[in-house]
């Protein structure tokens, strides 16, 4: 899987940066999701299949933007009580620097849910914070695994790229990004650079 391929290349030690797209801008403390009322159907609209169809689809740049935080919404629900709880005590920690009361949990939100997309996406942008780069490739790639549409990540992974020189494989990273967000103004952005650097290293 091409996912797994950025992170092996990844050779040369990471200096700290946040990541850009990441989910550090959702790591805020944010008020979760009521789950849907006990047996109220789910719309087709509202599954994740369909909004990353809409994602696709959509060319405007500011209504890719609102289908974009619907699924940052559904990504944030991990479906349990207890699990949301401790994202949201994890956030205040991030936001009181307290990072390794927030590291410690996270490590228990992977354990009780390991399946949980976003408890792995919040603990490698807090490691990539702490410095601890290594963990933090290691979990992109556990999100990735879980979900290869997540958009954060790769914007994390193609930011950890970008600090190590790697232009080429940042580059396919953002591409990537494209091929699942095609109106993101950052990856259009990073694409369009990236491409121009290359072909004058080649000239």
């Amino acid at each position: 899987m091409r996912h797994f391929l950025f992170a092996h290349a990844l050779a040369l030690p990471v200096a700290a940066a946040l990541f850009a797209g990441s989910a550090v801008s959702h790591a805020s403390a944010q008020a979760t999701p009521e789950p849907p009322a006990s047996g109220a159907a789910v719309k087709p609209a509202d599954t994740l299949d369909n909004l990353f169809s809409e994602l696709k689809r959509e060319r405007d740049d500011q209504q890719a933007k609102r289908i974009s935080e619907r699924i940052w919404a559904k990504w944030r629900d991990s479906g349990s009580a207890t699990v949301n709880l401790m994202m949201q005590w994890a956030d205040k920690a991030v936001t009181d620097n307290k990072n390794g009361l927030a590291l410690d949990l996270l490590d228990q939100v992977v354990v009780l849910e390991p399946d949980y997309v976003e408890g792995w996406n919040r603990r490698a942008t807090l490691h990539f914070m702490m410095g601890n780069h290594g963990k933090s490739m290691v979990d992109i790639n556990r999100v990735l695994t879980l979900e290869p549409r997540h958009f954060g990540a790769i914007a994390g992974m193609a930011a950890i790229l970008a600090v190590s020189g790697n232009a080429e494989l940042e580059l396919r990273a953002w591409e990537q990004m494209l091929e699942i967000y095609p109106a993101s103004r950052q990856a259009q952005k990073k694409v369009g650079e990236l491409a121009d650097k290359l072909a004058g290293s080649r000239t």
